[in-house]
């Protein structure tokens, strides 16, 4: 197969690759985006659950209008619809006595009002600790190295006592997909801070992360299902807005060799590509999976080494009408044991969709994995039957059930995103997140100033990357 002759090769057409591809696309230069899935989006993926057009995010979900202004902004560019969460009602939590308890929305849990004040101060403190963090270089933080050298719960355990232990499971299981031993204290501190605050990353309400939905996106690709795309159609409208057929799906870039002269990429479908500059939107604990020549340097290695990714899929429930809502129940449920680390109502009214997305997180999430399709579902079934029908006789069954689980997509191994482990942050290789390899240019959310491991991160990381080629092939 003859090699095919461009300017810049992006390599990765999720969110980030693509918004770098249109940064390259937009000046003038030759390109070719390479994507190892059979689909544009990575883990942004949406399904059809009935054949009305209805989809569900069996990835990525939630934006603001506030802070998250660049995913924002292409919502608006699209014309998307975008809902607010459903924040009323009542929440209900299963401890690890099975014990099942009614918390109204907003509240952290049925705690007796000096211990409830004794939480939320802690939450305070974690919050003032965050704020203190220096996103450009993590490592100066105040006291950055004891505290990377801590995993989470040795920080919450250490600093805040038993009574806030509860604490740290629940943050990291929800956020990262993680136990907690498995990710360093700065790391999530950092994530805090760049997502403007512990307040507004676990918040569902205005400035949240968790604040609005896309409803829909009606652009179709030729290659694509025909249905309403919802998240996903970022994507699709963004790869729209290229050169047409610039995207091969299902080309997984096996290796990247440098020289003086630029980089010659070859992919899993045969072809070469001889180019310029490379921008690279694989995360680095998925790096090792390409042979690069030179290989890379030993501290961004590092990087991808001291990556670990999360486990964190979904099982949305569909039904014919939101049930729940009758009995003033939120739709949202949490779980200290058992298949569901939480779930959420994730209904659009509009388009007569009626869905509780349930969560499976950390350990708990990997012992799911492992069962039968048919034992996962009759699972998380009996968990949310149990703990709902104690408020609601006769729970109804679904009309369809949708399932993904990361952890079994070789290109992904888990979600939401790679965290990092204790000591990595600190070390040199924490200072090679955005650092390019001679032409090889590196982009993903993890890598964003702002929003990490959220899909205003990866809109801000494509950017940049795509902005710092342009400038460099201009400058050659």
């Amino acid at each position: 197969m003859a090699s095919e002759q461009v300017q810049v090769v992006i390599i990765g057409a999720g969110l980030s690759g693509l918004c770098a591809a249109r940064e390259v696309h937009k000046a003038g230069l030759s390109y070719v985006v390479l994507e190892a899935m059979d689909h544009v989006g990575g883990k942004i993926l949406s399904l059809p659950v009935n054949e009305g057009g209805a989809v569900v995010d069996m990835g990525a979900a939630w934006i603001n209008d506030t802070s998250q202004s660049e995913i924002y902004r292409l919502a608006r560019e699209f014309g998307f619809d975008l809902v607010q969460q459903r924040t009323g009602g009542i929440n209900l939590h299963k401890d690890a006595e099975g014990e099942l308890h009614r918390i109204p929305y907003g509240k952290i849990a049925n705690l007796e009002p000096e211990q409830l004040a004794q939480i939320e101060q802690v939450l305070r403190s974690i919050a003032e600790c965050a704020e203190k963090c220096d996103t450009n270089d993590p490592s100066k933080s105040p006291d950055a190295a004891e505290i990377d050298a801590m995993n989470v719960q040795e920080f919450i355990d250490g600093k805040f006592g038993e009574e806030a232990s509860f604490l740290a499971p629940y943050i990291t299981r929800h956020l990262l997909g993680v136990e907690p031993c498995e990710v360093s204290a700065l790391f999530l501190l950092d994530i805090f801070k760049r997502g403007t605050g512990l307040e507004n990353v676990l918040s569902d309400f205005k400035d949240g992360g968790q604040y609005l939905r896309n409803r829909q996106g009606k652009h179709l690709l030729s290659f694509l299902h025909t249905f309403n795309h919802r998240n996903q159609a970022f994507c699709t409208r963004l790869a729209d807005q290229l050169k047409p057929g610039s995207i091969k799906v299902s080309a997984a870039v096996e290796s990247i060799t440098q020289s003086s002269k630029g980089c010659i990429v070859k992919a899993s479908d045969g072809s070469t590509c001889e180019a310029q500059k490379v921008i690279l939107s694989v995360p680095a604990g998925l790096q090792h999976t390409i042979k690069f020549d030179p290989d890379l340097p030993p501290a961004r290695k590092q990087l991808g080494q001291g990556s670990v990714f999360g486990f964190y899929s979904k099982t949305v429930l569909v039904y014919e009408e939101p049930w729940w809502h009758a009995a003033d129940l939120s739709g949202e449920y949490s779980a200290d044991t058992g298949p569901i680390s939480f779930a959420r109502d994730t209904c659009v009214s509009e388009d007569g969709q009626y869905s509780i997305t349930c969560f499976h997180a950390g350990d708990s999430g990997r012992e799911w994995s492992r069962l039968s399709a048919e034992e996962r579902r009759k699972t998380v079934l009996e968990d949310l039957n149990a703990a709902f029908g104690k408020v609601v006789p006769n729970v109804p069954q679904p009309i369809n059930i949708v399932e993904k689980d990361w952890l079994k997509d070789p290109w992904a191994l888990g979600g939401p995103g790679p965290v990092l482990k204790p000591g990595i942050l600190t070390s040199n290789a924490g200072k090679y997140m955005c650092e390019p390899f001679d032409n090889i240019y590196f982009v993903g959310t993890e890598t964003s100033p702002v929003w990490r491991g959220y899909m205003d991160g990866a809109v801000r990381s494509g950017m940049r990357g795509g902005k710092e080629v342009v400038a460099a092939i201009k400058r050659s």
